[in-house]
């Protein structure tokens, strides 16, 4: 009887792993290789501001090559970091924390306010790093954001215990920063906020940042 109570309580806790891990990959709960952060088991410390924000209202350098600002065609990709700031509907690249080169960039359909669940077409706010970067077949480069990261997880089920979010909303995934269907450069001039929550830029200014970039660089975003 012992040996069979030990059979049936491994078969559920294995069940319950099971599905904890596919609640897992659907978004619903936090991983388990998060849990410890997301829940403050190791201290919760506020992520501080990276980047100084550039002195200019507009553009900064942007109609120089990237290349020629940064005075090589194989730049130290350790030192490069990446800010956007929303509200000027800017990215910025920052070589050893300076500011570089500014290009203009659009958002997903509701601009304003940091992403909290998948759908809400918000661009997230906070230190995020690129966990990979491809060449896409719609919108030229695509650099694959680390979204959700364990600061988002904390965001998420905060929304969550204060009622601002249902409790069967998912946290979303899959936050890049990209270029634009061929031929639609004009959708960045016109400020046409296009996409479901991704920085969207001119075809020609993600391939230049492209080359500049690597898996680990920091994207910094802020309101």
């Amino acid at each position: 009887m012992a040996q069979r109570k030990i059979v049936v309580g491994v078969l559920i806790l294995s069940g319950a792993a099971g599905l904890y891990g596919v609640l897992s990959r659907l978004g619903y709960v936090t991983p388990v290789s998060a849990l410890p952060s997301v829940l403050c088991f190791d201290g919760c410390l506020s992520a501080e501001a990276m980047h100084k924000l550039p002195a200019e209202k507009g553009l900064l350098n942007g109609d120089a090559a990237l290349t020629s600002l940064l005075g090589t065609d194989t730049p130290n990709k350790q030192n490069i970091s990446v800010l956007i700031e929303k509200a000027k509907y800017r990215l910025t690249i920052y070589d050893d924390r300076q500011p570089i080169k500014s290009y203009p960039i659009v958002l997903g359909s509701a601009p304003t306010g940091d992403k909290l669940r998948e759908g809400d077409r918000k661009t997230p706010e906070g230190i995020f790093r690129i966990r990979d970067l491809y060449p896409h077949e719609s919108w030229s480069k695509f650099l694959w954001l680390d979204y959700p990261n364990k600061t988002s997880w904390r965001k998420h089920l905060a929304a969550k215990r204060s009622g601002k979010l249902d409790l069967s909303a998912t946290i979303g995934g899959e936050v890049g920063i990209h270029g634009v269907p061929e031929g639609n450069d004009a959708w960045i001039d016109a400020r046409q906020n296009w996409t479901w929550g991704c920085p969207s830029l001119k075809n020609k200014d993600i391939d230049e940042i492209y080359n500049v970039v690597q898996v680990g660089t920091v994207v910094e975003i802020v309101p």
